[in-house]
């Protein structure tokens, strides 16, 4: 329920704050003095798109900020989905900025434009002639269904299924086309994994390789070298190796006369058993260095053979090539196992569509029955509104496919006259009809369900007399179960409410404002007065008001 409206600067209103109670309220006003800048403000609040030309003051942000009641709606589980503190008073806000930059928040908290109009599709609806076209929608026309049906876990539990069946489709077409795949595309996919696995590729292959090559590609100069540096080290006399000897002993007599060259004997002592080292090494590696010419070709194949793998696979590195091995291995795997996948799958696809065929049946039964009492509703409802010879015609065609809502097509047609042709509501039914069948609609559903806020923008145009009155009664005996605004130029329908507010517009400054003001029993009555005899209060309208009041 819709407990207060705080508007600021926009369009013709500055500032507005007003509080709203439950049942049926009423705004009047006249022609262009602004009852539609109120919805248009309201509109902003439920995620619309912003004018963002409609300030009253150019250099001021705009804010709307709406408070509803929400504790009998269940909506926790909404707001847990969106991560949004759940309040029993929840505040929606929308502020435009005067640079261009919206702003939206639920109980403070930033949200976007999408979750503004989702949580707020479940706290307002509101409704005008230009505003029926959902009732021409299949879809919609399946959900008053199935709210009068009671069909709502039936059809969650086939719109479950029926995502689980389209999943399982999915996978048994994909798996059906690698089955179907050439026998040449096959083999040539067994071919390149045998390549690659007789390969025995490894990680760090190419650079060993590469230092393998590139030490018998260079071993004359390798010998010369490793030659030189032994005899460098062991040459008697001149060798380093026994210069160091020398050295050692000469610093082992220094050690001795004096702890002071202790340190110097040890690190020249570690020096001269590292040399020997040194020489060793360097003989191992003289001994095992030798020109092999055949290991060499070997290598050089081998190099070669990996740079065709790279170009073959149009990559650069083992690891990459051991990726394509893997996912060739995996394909081979999946191409071999195929038959038995592919028959647990179509054994899935038959279970689930066994599922879908049984949901499917119970939904199409539940709205049948449905359907009788819809059409009689309706057609009593739109009676009263002065529709007395329209009739309606609502039909389930059987389809053999799964559709959103089941395996039925639906054919919701509407005749205005006795003795007319059924056509379909888009092809027939005028803006003043449409309006009365949503009003008609929503008050059978109102039954079933518990509604948001309705909010009727001028529905009732175009009729007037007894049939305005009865119009403004089945709102009315809708509002005792949810709380309902309508936007009106009928006194017949401001004389039923139980709140009556009037929009008035005055200059200041030499500017037009717009302002809301409640009115008390006794100016109630004036202004409906002024509706019955075109601004003029007189005794007879007077009395007249009095008279629709009571």
């Amino acid at each position: 329920m819709l407990i207060q409206l705080k508007i600021k600067n926009f369009a013709l209103i500055d500032h507005l704050e007003v509080e709203f109670s439950n049942g049926m309220t009423c705004i009047t006003g006249e022609t262009g003095a602004g009852k539609s800048i109120l919805l248009g403000g309201l509109s902003l609040v439920l995620g619309k798109r912003a004018d963002l030309s409609s300030f009253f003051d150019s250099s001021r942000k705009c804010i709307v900020e709406a408070t509803f009641d929400i504790k009998n709606y269940t909506l926790e589980a909404l707001f847990n989905t969106f991560d949004l503190d759940y309040e029993e008073e929840t505040v929606l806000r929308r502020e435009l900025l005067p640079h261009g930059k919206s702003r939206a928040f639920i109980n403070d908290t930033p949200v976007n434009l999408s979750v503004l109009e989702k949580v707020s599709l479940n706290l307002i609806d509101i409704h005008s002639q230009n505003d029926t076209l959902s009732l021409l929608e299949n879809e919609y026309q399946f959900q008053v269904l199935d709210v009068i049906a009671n069909n709502q876990e039936i059809l969650t539990q086939y719109q479950k299924t029926l995502a689980l069946y389209k999943s399982t489709l999915k996978e048994h077409n994909h798996y059906k086309e690698v089955h179907t795949e050439s026998k040449d595309a096959l083999e040539l996919k067994q071919f390149l994994f045998e390549e690659l696995q007789n390969s025995n590729l490894q990680v760090g292959m190419q650079e060993d390789i590469e230092i393998k090559l590139s030490t018998l590609s260079q071993v004359e100069y390798l010998q010369t070298a490793l030659a030189s540096s032994i005899q460098l080290l062991e040459q008697e006399s001149l060798g380093i190796l026994d210069q160091m000897k020398e050295l050692r002993r000469h610093s082992q007599g220094l050690s001795d006369k004096s702890k002071e060259y202790k340190e110097i004997h040890e690190r020249i002592t570690i020096s001269s058993i590292e040399t020997e080292d040194f020489l060793e090494l360097l003989k191992q590696k003289f001994d095992h260095l030798e020109a092999n010419p055949k290991k060499l070709q070997e290598l050089n194949s081998q190099m070669d053979f990996l740079n065709s793998l790279y170009q073959k696979h149009k990559v650069n590195n083992i690891d990459d090539l051991l990726a394509i091995k893997k996912k060739l291995e995996l394909t081979l795997n999946d191409t071999l196992s195929l038959d038995h996948k592919l028959s647990a799958l179509e054994q899935m696809i038959n279970q689930q569509s066994a599922i879908l065929t049984t949901l499917s049946q119970k939904l199409t039964k539940q709205r049948k029955n449905a359907i009788h009492l819809l059409k009689i509703e309706l057609e009593q409802i739109l009676t009263k509104m002065g529709m007395k010879d329209t009739l309606f015609k609502i039909e389930l065609i059987n389809t053999d496919k799964f559709l959103l809502n089941g395996m039925d097509q639906l054919s919701f047609q509407f005749s205005a006259n006795k003795g007319g042709d059924f056509k379909s509501l888009k092809k027939v039914a005028s803006g003043g009809e449409l309006s009365r069948i949503m009003l008609a609609i929503k008050t059978v559903l109102s039954r079933y369900k518990k509604l948001p806020t309705l909010v009727f923008d001028e529905i009732d145009s175009g009729v007037s007399g007894k049939i305005s009155g009865n119009i403004a009664e089945v709102m009315a005996n809708m509002s005792k179960k949810l709380q309902v605004f309508t936007i009106t130029h009928l006194p017949q329908v401001a004389a039923k409410g139980d709140h009556h507010f009037k929009v008035e517009k005055s200059e200041q400054n030499g500017k037009f404002k717009t302002q809301l003001h409640l009115l008390n029993p006794e100016t109630r009555i004036n202004e409906i007065a002024k509706m019955l005899s075109k601004n003029e209060i007189t005794d007879t309208a007077i009395a007249h008001a009095r008279e629709l009041m009571n």
